[in-house]
């Protein structure tokens, strides 16, 4: 994977089914790096959403 990966998604605001997404696949116990994917968003911007609504997200070891 390039690490330069730009998102063309970068700073839009969420949508309210977008957020919907999140909770449903944190609670399942998706990894961040699989909720970026699915979701289309950067591993940041999850963490950031993730913590301004208190999801816990799975830890990849």
């Amino acid at each position: 994977m390039a690490t330069g990966k730009v998102f063309e998604r970068h700073k839009q605001a969420w949508t309210t089914d977008e957020v919907q997404k999140l909770h449903t696949l944190a609670k399942k116990g998706m990894a961040l790096k699989g909720l970026a994917k699915a979701l289309t968003r950067s591993e940041e911007s999850i963490r950031i959403r993730a913590k301004a609504d208190g999801l816990e997200i799975a830890k990849l070891r």
